[in-house]
C-alpha cells in the first residue's frame, strides 16, 4: 500500500508539473507570436528564414565544396546548430524578467518558465531543421543521413549542452548586473568558436586538443558525422559533452537557486 500510495503521489505531482509547463508553453507561443498572420508557424518559420538566408548568401560567395565537404549540408548543420545554441541563451537569460508577473503564482517556479521556453525553442528549431533538410533534399543539395541515430543523438546532446551553458549564464546574470550586458557578447563570441562554421579536421593537429575543450564542438561534429558518414573525418567525444552538460546544468541550477532572493515577488 505504501508503494502504491507513493506511486500515486509521484504520478499526481508529475501530472501537475506537466500541466503547468504545457500552459506556459501555450502562453509563450501566444505572447511571442500572437494569434494573427502566421502565428504559431513562426516557431518554425523564424529559424527557417534565417537558415535559408545564410545558405543563399554563402552559395553566392563561396565554392560548392569547402575542404571536400558540400556547402549546403555544411551550412545547414552549422547554422541550425548555432541557432539552437544562441536562442537558448537569449530566451533563458531573459525568461524571468519577461515573466516576472507569473512569479506571483505560488505554483509557478523559475524552473517551469525555463522548461517551457526550452521545449518551445527545441521544438521550433527541430521542426525548422527537418523542413530545411527536406527542402534541400528535394533540390538535390543533400543526401539522406548516413546515420540517423547519430544525428538524433548529436542534436539532443547539443540541446543538453546549450541548456546547461544557458542556465549558468542566466544564474550569473541574476547575481551580477554586468553579466546582463556580457551575455549578448558571449553569444556572438560563440559564432566563430562553437564549431558551427568549421570542422575539427580542418584545424592543425596541434590545435585540435584545444578546440575539443569546447563542449559544443562535439555534438556538432556528431550531427555532421550522422549526415556525411564515414567519408568525412569527424572528431567528437560524446561522454565528455554529456558530462560537461550535466556539470553546467547542475551549476546553473545551483546559481539560480542561490539567487532566488533577487527575483522573489512578494
Amino acid at each position: 500500500m505504501a508503494i502504491e500510495s507513493s506511486f500515486l503521489t509521484i504520478s499526481a505531482s508529475l501530472s501537475k508539473q506537466s500541466r503547468i509547463i504545457t500552459a506556459l508553453v501555450m502562453r509563450e507561443m501566444t505572447t511571442r507570436y500572437g494569434r494573427q498572420g502566421l502565428g504559431f508557424a513562426w516557431v518554425i518559420g523564424e529559424p527557417l528564414i534565417f537558415c535559408f538566408g545564410v545558405l543563399i548568401l554563402w552559395s553566392l560567395t563561396k565554392p560548392p565544396y569547402e575542404h571536400g565537404v558540400r556547402l549546403a549540408p555544411f551550412v545547414m548543420t552549422g547554422y541550425m546548430s548555432l541557432i539552437l545554441i544562441r536562442h537558448f541563451i537569449a530566451l533563458l537569460s531573459s525568461a524571468l524578467q519577461a515573466n516576472m508577473g507569473l512569479m506571483y503564482h505560488r505554483q509557478i517556479a523559475p524552473l517551469h518558465i525555463f522548461m517551457s521556453r526550452v521545449l518551445l525553442e527545441l521544438g521550433g528549431a527541430t521542426g525548422a531543421f527537418v523542413v530545411v533538410y527536406a527542402v534541400l533534399l528535394a533540390l538535390g543539395q543533400v543526401s539522406l543521413p548516413h546515420d540517423y541515430l547519430l544525428l538524433y543523438a548529436g542534436w539532443l546532446l547539443l540541446a543538453w549542452d546549450a541548456l546547461g551553458f544557458s542556465l549558468v549564464l542566466t544564474g550569473l546574470a541574476m547575481r551580477y548586473e554586468v553579466m546582463e550586458r556580457l551575455v549578448p557578447v558571449i553569444s556572438y563570441i560563440l559564432i566563430p568558436i562553437s564549431g558551427a562554421f568549421y570542422m575539427v579536421s580542418w584545424i592543425a593537429p596541434g590545435m585540435r586538443s584545444f578546440v575539443l575543450w569546447i563542449p559544443f564542438v562535439h555534438p556538432i561534429e556528431m550531427i555532421r558525422a550522422g549526415v556525411f558518414g564515414e567519408f568525412v573525418a569527424t572528431f567528437y567525444n560524446a561522454p565528455y559533452a554529456i558530462l560537461l552538460g550535466a556539470i553546467m546544468t547542475i551549476a546553473g541550477l545551483l546559481i539560480i537557486s542561490a539567487s532566488r532572493d533577487r527575483i522573489e515577488v512578494e
